[in-house]
């Protein structure tokens, strides 16, 4: 299975369709908006949801959503990475709610090598993220700095600091 790519494999215009999805559970909303400290009712309070909002139930935070894409899309984009440089923007454009599932794939728009070193290069990608009715619910643009294979290679290759085991019988 692979895990990132390499600078050399990434191609503009290339879609990466992120899987499995992820289900959004009240108690995964409810445990990220108190870990992150995000007390807004909205999320929180059932009654607040459907007493004075318009969607009349508790709406997921956009934040965890972003989280759960930005995940997803590691095995295919970052996996490898040297470092995520930037995140451009970030749009969450329809609500999510407990109990739908998130799918996500990302588009490469875009990479140039590094100026400063041979050994890498930065790639350039947009991450959708949709619900299970096919609903966008989040977009956001990134860049991120990629290893060549030149620089794998010299660190180990696909998998560097994975140890030897050693037979003991």
């Amino acid at each position: 299975m692979q895990f990132g790519r390499s600078y050399e494999e990434f191609e503009v215009g290339a879609v990466y369709k992120h899987w499995p999805g992820k289900t959004v559970t009240e108690y995964d909303d409810h445990l990220f908006c108190l870990l992150t400290m995000n007390h807004h009712p909205l999320h929180l309070d059932t009654n607040y949801a459907m007493e004075t909002t318009q969607f009349g139930k508790n709406v997921v935070v956009g934040n965890y959503i972003y989280s759960i894409l930005l995940g997803m899309s590691v095995p295919d984009v970052s996996g490898k990475a040297i470092a995520n440089l930037e995140i451009e923007s970030l749009r969450h454009v329809a609500p999510t709610f407990h109990g739908d599932t998130i799918y996500g794939e990302t588009v490469v728009l875009d990479k140039w090598e590094s100026k400063s070193k041979d050994d890498r290069g930065v790639v350039y990608v947009e991450t959708k993220g949709y619900k299970q009715d096919g609903t966008v619910v989040c977009l956001f643009r990134r860049k991120v700095m990629v290893p060549k294979n030149s620089y794998l290679e010299a660190r180990g290759g696909e998998q560097p600091g994975r140890p030897t085991p050693i037979d003991r019988n």
